[in-house]
């Protein structure tokens, strides 16, 4: 009896496993450390701003700051994500704090996003969501707790088609 009239043999598959298509996911601790430097990095040209624009004399006094102060915050945190990050986004898919531990942002090709949709909607719309009233907060907790879905994505990486992934050492 030869194997393709054995009732009994075990079912025959080809199996093709190609580790080197899917790179492994950046942890979680990672992808915190990373936004930790990021905000770290970002306060410390924002920080400034908002001493000398009163909106930190207006916060410590608590008052809420005006429109103007707000955009101006937003304004300046843009540019300098920008100056700091702009070059190692568009080239490698990473932030500083991403490039210091060794992670970046693909697409779900593997491949470094273009540029412009990673900047629209994995940042700038979450960015402009925090700022409505009372939800903004929320929507950006819930987008940072779908990281502890299997696929550790968070919403941005969901709405951008992106996912971070650890680099080699």
């Amino acid at each position: 009896m030869d194997n393709l009239q054995n009732p009994y043999q075990a079912p025959q598959a080809e199996l093709t496993i190609d580790s080197a298509a899917q790179p492994l996911l950046a942890s979680r601790w990672t992808r915190l450390g990373a936004a930790l430097i990021d905000g770290l990095i970002m306060s410390l040209a924002t920080v400034p701003v908002a001493y000398f624009s009163g909106a930190f004399a207006a916060a410590q006094q608590g008052i809420e700051p005006s429109l103007g102060q707000q955009l101006l915050s937003l304004v300046v945190g843009v540019a300098v994500f920008l100056l700091v990050n702009g070059h190692f986004l568009k080239n490698f898919g990473q932030t500083l704090g991403k490039r210091l531990l060794k992670v970046a942002i693909v697409n779900l090709d593997g491949q470094v996003p273009e540029l412009g949709g990673l900047l629209l909607k994995r940042y700038l719309v979450w960015w402009l969501l925090a700022y409505l009233p009372m939800i903004g907060v929320l929507l950006v907790l819930v987008d940072y707790l779908f990281i502890f879905r299997a696929d550790r994505r968070c919403l941005h990486d969901l709405l951008a088609g992106t996912r971070v992934v650890q680099l080699p050492r």
